[in-house]
């Protein structure tokens, strides 16, 4: 059994419920215009391996982007329970949810998170590069990290675009906020306070393993070895050179399967091809079964 531990849904009630609020996502945000992310049966019928189950997380309609801190802090509350209603009645097929936080609220974030950590069917909850117009290591979401390393929930880190840019694109710009983002976090020295924190970063890891030279000899040892801390999964669509080349920098045990599904390749996503880049790797038995299941069940736990 695989678990793709980096997949993506808009729970039907939830993504209704921001069309309400503001009708012109789907052109703001063309990406997610895939039925498979926003049709429940859709997705069901178009499974891509009867051999893997998703750990699910939201697509980056966020609520703090579009109404207040208490409404933001309710929708997000709303989105969870229904998230965790799929996985309760789909077990067959989605591992767990990852939950969704409101971080223009930051009392309510933290409430969110006790409830995520009694709910069986969530597991941690979602990040992203910047909230807010602010960094992700801005002081202000501090407290998001502290709680989530003493209830032992991992995070997910996912990309979004800097407003402020006027050359956004998903080719090479989410990458390169990951990269920013995880630098900050670094410089903040939030493994040093908080050295049981887990945050999964998508995409590999970005650029970091190929730049880690440049890490190498610009920070300090200290900072330098706090990148190998993040835990990355496989969503790079292939090229096994680049997965070697993360796991030879994070270490094979801080790699775990994961896909972007349903994004990228219709109407499933790209399981197949990343599957292929992870077999063409010539991994020792012991070692897939890390990347595919292994690494994912010891970050949970």
């Amino acid at each position: 059994m695989k678990i793709d531990a980096f997949a993506h849904i808009l729970p039907p009630h939830f993504y209704q419920k921001m069309l309400e609020l503001e009708p012109t996502i789907p052109q703001k945000f063309p990406f997610i215009r895939i039925k498979s992310l926003v049709d429940l049966d859709e997705r069901l019928n178009t499974w891509p391996d009867d051999n893997m189950k998703q750990v699910i997380s939201f697509a980056n309609i966020n609520p703090e982007d579009f109404v207040g801190p208490d409404q933001a802090a309710k929708l997000a509350d709303k989105g969870n329970k229904e998230l965790a209603e799929i996985v309760k009645e789909h077990a067959d097929k989605f591992e767990v949810g990852v939950g969704m936080l409101a971080m223009n609220n930051i009392p309510a974030s933290l409430h969110i998170l006790d409830k995520v950590k009694a709910d069986p069917n969530l597991v941690g909850a979602q990040i992203f590069t910047r909230h807010l117009g602010k960094s992700i290591a801005d002081p202000e979401f501090d407290p998001i990290f502290k709680k989530a390393a003493k209830l032992n929930l991992p995070l997910w880190l996912h990309p979004v675009f800097d407003q402020r840019k006027p050359d956004n694109n998903l080719v090479f710009s989410w990458e390169y906020e990951l990269s920013q983002a995880m630098l900050q976090l670094v410089q903040s020295s939030i493994f040093k306070k908080y050295p049981h924190l887990k945050i999964l970063v998508h995409h590999a890891g970005a650029m970091v393993p190929f730049f880690s030279g440049r890490i190498d000899h610009i920070l300090d040892a200290e900072h330098a070895a706090m990148f190998k801390k993040f835990y990355v999964d496989t969503a790079i669509l292939g090229n096994s050179p680049a997965l070697q080349l993360a796991i030879d920098y994070y270490d094979i045990d801080h790699v775990l399967f994961g896909t972007d599904a349903p994004f990228a390749v219709m109407p499933a996503g790209a399981n197949a091809i990343i599957v292929e880049a992870i077999d063409d790797l010539h991994l020792s038995n012991k070692d897939s079964q890390k990347i595919f299941s292994e690494n994912y069940q010891q970050l949970v736990n």
